[in-house]
């Protein structure tokens, strides 16, 4: 796959006054690519999508493609609520040279499966880059069948693959069965990765490896290999950390973590809140194998 197996949806920094720390972004970009991941997604939820503005996102995509250049794939969360302004957002994001882009169902309009039709095909029409789908009913209020995602494919062949957060195995094995050749199933839930390979999806979009990519990456591997007994074990091993990174609303602990890590990411824009002093120290505690060596900027 050109965009990768293992991608992260990282998180989008910012400085104290509330405004996207752009060079630390790229510095974030570059140690999960470092860190064994293929690439990442920006402006994903996890990037708070909903809280930046067009040209924060088309500078974010801007500068980690000129970053990563062809050490690490760049895909481009444009995915919105309205048609227009997410095709719009998609060229836009395509000029900037990105490897790909991520669009989610449309949140809130609950919109039918007709209407996620018209929505995604839109979307693919404008973009001369692969179109991931990203299905998450547990935030939009909308599921994506798997027939309308397959009829998708069918009908475009710029859209490549799902981001499936349904959090439904069936859901997701259906997928897979269903699916022609060269289309890739990410699964969208960190803790259902291994599962979600068992059942023959090919890679994963991650929050958790902001801190386990290494260990994602082994566990890919591992699978490939056929040592479902070491993957076992690492999905064993992580699982812990992957619940307490939702413990509360992404992204608020896994920014939160990345400052304790040494990175400069800041607090979440509003309306997000600020980490539960109770989640504090079992998330640090958790996460201390994973610390990474971090040299100041």
């Amino acid at each position: 796959m050109k965009i990768g197996r293992l991608l992260t949806a990282m998180i989008t920094p910012m400085k104290p006054d509330e405004s996207v720390d752009y060079d630390e972004a790229v510095r974030v970009a570059e140690h999960l690519v470092a860190s064994g991941c293929d690439g990442v997604i920006v402006s994903g939820t996890t990037g708070e999508s909903p809280a930046l503005g067009d040209e924060e996102k088309l500078e974010l995509f801007r500068r980690i493609k000129g970053a990563l250049g062809n050490g690490g794939s760049v895909v481009a969360g444009t995915g919105g609520n309205n048609t227009i302004h997410s095709v719009e957002l998609t060229k836009r994001a395509v000029e900037c040279g990105v490897d790909g882009i991520l669009a989610v169902v449309p949140y809130y309009n609950k919109p039918t499966q007709d209407g996620m039709l018209r929505h995604f095909g839109s979307i693919a029409e404008a973009s001369s880059a692969p179109v991931i789908v990203y299905n998450i009913p547990g935030r939009t209020g909308a599921n994506m069948l798997p027939t309308t995602l397959l009829e998708l494919a069918k009908r475009h062949k710029t859209i490549v693959g799902v981001k499936e957060s349904s959090g439904d195995l069936a859901q997701i094995t259906a997928i897979c069965r269903e699916r022609a050749d060269g289309f890739s199933v990410w699964s969208g839930d960190d803790y259902l990765f291994l599962p979600a390979l068992a059942v023959g999806a090919d890679g994963l979009i991650s929050v958790a490896a902001h801190a386990c990519a290494a260990r994602f990456r082994e566990l890919l591997d591992a699978v490939d290999e056929g040592d479902l007994r070491m993957a076992a074990a690492i999905h064993q091993e992580t699982a812990p950390i992957v619940a307490m990174l939702f413990a509360t609303t992404n992204p608020i602990p896994v920014k939160w973590l990345m400052n304790e890590f040494g990175f400069a990411a800041g607090g979440c824009r509003s309306p997000l809140g600020a980490m539960p002093e109770s989640l504090m120290a079992p998330l640090r505690a958790l996460a201390e194998p994973y610390r990474p060596i971090v040299h100041a900027r």
